[in-house]
């Protein structure tokens, strides 16, 4: 099964309509620190393996990173695991900035 693409404006669609999602940064905390989507959560793509009893498998995931890579190796890990309803953000944080929010700072 593939991993759904997301772009950074339907993300941010689905963010304004209120939609129940969970935003899953699998960048390096100081990455984090520095940028991120306001609600998103912290889980560094090397703890994924030993953290995914924080993540609710029926809860539809969208995974973020610096520009898609490191996300969509997470969503694919998370797609095998299990996970039903994954979701990569294309472009990630950094598609974010230009597109949805330029108070996020690029890096």
């Amino acid at each position: 099964m593939s991993v759904k693409q997301l772009s950074a404006t339907e993300l941010k669609e689905k963010i304004d309509q209120g939609e129940a999602l969970f935003l899953l940064d699998v960048r390096e905390p100081y990455e984090f620190k520095y940028a991120h989507i306001a609600g998103s959560l912290l889980i560094p793509l090397n703890q994924i393996p030993q953290r995914l009893n924080e993540l609710d498998a029926g809860q539809e995931i969208i995974v973020i990173c610096h520009h898609g890579m490191r996300s969509q190796q997470a969503a694919a890990y998370l797609v095998h695991s299990g996970f039903k309803n994954i979701a990569n953000l294309q472009g990630g944080i950094d598609a974010w900035s230009r597109e949805c929010d330029d108070s996020v700072p690029r890096y």
